[in-house]
């Protein structure tokens, strides 16, 4: 692995860092439901300004209330989070949009991702540390690290609700040698 690929791995954000992505997300949120616009998100901070994958979840009294990210992008997290936010709350089709009455009801939790890394076994997979992206022909699908520790999955059922729940695919499609496996992990932080 390369040296740039390893630090990314092994990113943190400190205190500082996690408040502002958060405030970015809650303000990109708000102005856009209420005034019909985005905020443009500036900073100097090099580590927020990291092209690397992001995923925003809202959750709204403990239930799911909208998730949009990127895997992988050629954007600065600064700006990703807000365009995440914003999708989060108004694109995501499991959901209505948000409005302006649930704001102070949402909670916002931001993944920021590392790269992805195929895999060649599912032994590679630590459930509750890994994330994990199938693929095969045009269909795919993604789970958070989180996903399996909140479900209370094991592996075997993990792999299997990726397939049917994200990716379309038959429950057994992660055995297909023309299927694709890739792991990534996420710093996770979400509002108080």
């Amino acid at each position: 692995m390369d040296r740039k690929v390893k630090q990314l791995f092994e990113a943190t954000y400190d205190e500082n860092e996690k408040k502002q992505l958060l405030e970015w997300a809650r303000v990109g949120i708000e102005n856009y439901i209420q005034e019909g616009w985005s905020i443009q998100p500036i900073t100097n901070n090099q580590t927020l300004k990291q092209k690397t994958g992001v995923f925003v979840t809202l959750w709204k009294k403990g239930e799911l209330r909208g998730c949009m990210g990127f895997l992988q992008t050629d954007k600065p997290l600064n700006e990703s989070v807000v365009e995440m936010a914003i999708s989060a709350a108004t694109k995501d089709k499991r959901f209505t949009p948000v409005n302006s009455d649930e704001l102070k009801e949402i909670k916002i939790e931001i993944s920021v991702l590392s790269p992805l890394k195929k895999i060649k076994s599912i032994k590679e997979i630590e459930l509750g540390k890994h994330g994990v992206l199938i693929s095969k022909g045009s269909r795919s699908g993604v789970f958070l690290p989180e996903v399996a520790e909140k479900e209370n999955w094991d592996l075997g059922t993990f792999l299997e609700a990726l397939c049917i729940e994200k990716a379309g695919l038959p429950s057994n499609a992660w055995m297909d040698k023309d299927t694709d496996l890739y792991i990534f992990t996420a710093v996770n932080f979400q509002e108080e």
